[in-house]
């Protein structure tokens, strides 16, 4: 698990995300050259907007993975923002996923997710934390 601390212009922070989602429909069309093109395209949409993918899994009917991401972003916010992207251009580059959703608006994957924080802090850990954060 990565426990490094970002820092921005107004703050400290390590906030990583372990999300999943499916397809529409939960149709198992993520295997072979698609799982593997949406693998570079998620850390490609991570790069470029500033996250840290810090793993990803990619089986045939659910997306799972890993991300660092800025305090200013919600789950749903990161979510919504790699699914639109990636949706797109899947369907962009494989005629099978335009055939399979086909429609100016349908999207390759299903509405919701799983999201879960990473990590978990004792209160004893933040106590001491405060502590010591008082001394410096």
């Amino acid at each position: 698990m990565d426990n490094q601390l970002h820092r921005s212009p107004h703050c400290v922070y390590s906030i990583n995300y372990h999300l999943v989602w499916i397809p529409r429909y939960r149709k198992k069309v993520l295997g072979g050259p698609i799982a593997d093109r949406l693998k570079i395209l998620l850390a490609e949409i991570a790069s470029q907007s500033g996250f840290e993918l810090l793993a990803v899994e990619v089986m045939s009917d659910q997306v799972h993975w890993f991300v660092s991401a800025r305090p200013k972003f919600s789950s749903a916010e990161v979510v919504r923002y790699f699914k639109g992207i990636s949706s797109r251009r899947l369907k962009q580059e494989f005629d099978y996923l335009r055939r399979q959703y086909w429609g100016e608006h349908a999207t390759l994957w299903a509405e919701g997710y799983f999201g879960r924080t990473a990590g978990h802090v004792s209160a004893e850990t933040i106590k001491h934390s405060i502590e010591h954060s008082q001394n410096a």
